[in-house]
């Protein structure tokens, strides 16, 4: 317990000090929101990981799929390095800074005002991510209870106190600068976890080879006399197996908390170094992940009061027995995505709510002239005071998913699981297509805005007719065809607008 305890401390304090380190940096909007657009490859990569892969991967998902498709749920981690990662900084990386450079643009909400020329848009864009990102905010803290009241002994309600606070102060103190730096030191803790506690659980069972043919002899859950397939390579459902790589690989490019990453990252050759880093990252620490939970056939579920498989206690349930020293280490790693992937949720909703919402700045285009310019000094004035209002929203945004987290409802876990099927939906189709298509028009980002949103939550309103998850890969995907039908049936935006826009890939 020592160990432990001393371990967490020191952690802990590492977080707070780079706060204090970074907080001259966090002085403007952009230094608090972006860093100075001037965090490099190594910080950029690490963030956009620790962000994408939280306590909810590793405790919740990593339990759930790896009890349903067995070792085939590897397929989730590497779908999530080459599409959630490789494919995402290929695609969206390099335009995603220039254009959002070009058009000042601080938030995804801002994009979508701005490049579409229609505020509605960005107002619409910020309640959704408002809406969708404080109960996955929740999510995050739900999802390191059962490992720390089975390594610590300390009821779940202390622990997400205690977490919660020490996000705020890092977060307030140093914006993203802070948030950026500790995730690369939190990611440094998930490499190192994750490789420790695969080779001890493999240890555990006899080795690689003993745990598979162990699973190769499990029983189908549908016909115990058959085998399950939980050793297969593509698993007991392929096509239910494709829906869960769909959701959680695809859907990062629609998520504002991390295409944010883009917007900040130094120059060209950074993003071309960040891909490199992120996708090596996501194939370690979300493979193994999905790899760990794959074996979670081999330990007995505990199972609820409803009857049911608790999915959240397969991954503790397999780690109980390890030395106190691999426990401290798995209880970091669980910590470092948990606090990683909270201050990147509560800073881009802060930042959308003040710059989307409270101080919606009239934008005009490169090269024109703003109409009543203000002096300098009253524009130091009002970054500090947008800076102030940010702080005191993250304070706000972090004390409502806690006490959501603290007094769960029945439908947080519902919603938990469509929020990236309604942000991704609205959001994934619009945000890429206006990266590279002059042609896509304001009233086909409605549409999508529509259609994101509106199959999700009335999916979920009749009761999930539509497994949440298919719902969510359907989200997304349909949101191209949309987005590129009703731009070819609906006004054109004006031609000389989308030029100067476009003007930054010259």
């Amino acid at each position: 317990m020592i160990i432990k305890i001393l371990l967490t401390v020191v952690f802990l304090a590492v977080m707070i000090g780079v706060g204090l380190y970074t907080r001259k940096q966090a002085t403007s909007v952009d230094g608090f929101v972006l860093g100075g657009r001037a965090v490099g490859p190594w910080l950029t990569a690490f963030a956009y990981g620790t962000s994408y892969f939280s306590a909810v991967v590793f405790v919740g998902y990593a339990g759930q799929f790896g009890w349903r498709y067995g070792l085939s749920s590897t397929w989730i981690g590497v779908g999530n390095a080459v599409i959630g990662s490789l494919l995402a900084w290929l695609v969206l990386g390099k335009r995603t800074k220039l254009m959002t450079q070009h058009i000042e643009s601080r938030t995804m909400p801002d994009f979508f005002g701005t490049r579409f020329q229609d505020q509605g848009l960005r107002v619409a864009a910020s309640i959704i991510a408002f809406v969708f990102l404080i109960p996955y905010t929740a999510g995050v803290y739900s999802g390191i209870s059962r490992l720390f009241e089975m390594g610590f002994h300390i009821p779940y309600e202390y622990c997400v106190v205690i977490m919660s606070v020490l996000t705020a102060v890092y977060v307030i103190l140093g914006g993203y600068k802070a948030t950026a730096m500790n995730d690369f030191i939190q990611g440094i803790i998930m490499l190192f976890g994750i490789v420790a506690v695969i080779l001890a659980v493999l240890n555990a069972q006899g080795g690689l080879s003993a745990a598979v043919d162990k699973l190769s002899q499990l029983p189908s859950d549908a016909d115990p006399t058959q085998n399950g397939g939980f050793a297969d390579l593509f698993g007991p459902d392929p096509w239910g197996l494709l829906g869960v790589i769909v959701l959680t690989s695809l859907g990062t490019m629609g998520l504002p908390q991390m295409v944010g990453k883009f917007y900040s990252i130094t120059d060209e050759s950074a993003i071309r170094r960040g891909t490199v880093i992120s996708t090596v990252f996501a194939f370690i620490v979300a493979g193994g992940c999905y790899f760990l939970g794959g074996f979670g056939r081999l330990y007995d579920p505990v199972i609820a009061d409803n009857g049911r498989i608790a999915y959240d206690s397969i991954v503790p349930a397999m780690l109980v027995t390890l030395p106190d020293v691999l426990i401290a280490l798995v209880v970091l790693l669980v910590l470092s995505a948990s606090m990683s992937t909270l201050a990147s949720l509560v800073l881009t909703s802060s930042s959308t709510m003040t710059l989307d919402l409270i101080y919606r700045d009239k934008k005009s285009l490169p090269g024109e002239v703003e109409e009543g310019t203000i002096d300098d000094t009253v524009a130091e004035h009002v970054e500090r005071r947008k800076v102030v209002v940010m702080r005191v929203l993250i304070m706000f945004f972090i004390v409502i998913s806690l006490l959501i987290a603290l007094n769960p409802p029945t439908f947080i876990a519902q919603l938990m699981g469509i929020s990236w099927g309604a942000l991704a939906g609205a959001f994934l189709a619009p945000f890429m297509l206006g990266l590279y298509w002059r042609g896509v028009t304001t009233a086909s980002v409605w549409a999508c805005f529509f259609w994101g949103v509106g199959l999700t939550v009335v999916n979920m309103l009749l009761g999930n007719p539509i497994n949440p998850i298919n719902c969510g890969a359907i989200a997304m995907l349909g949101g191209f065809p949309v987005v590129w039908l009703v731009s070819l049936l609906t006004k054109k935006m004006d031609a000389d607008v989308v030029t100067k826009i476009f003007r930054c890939y010259e």
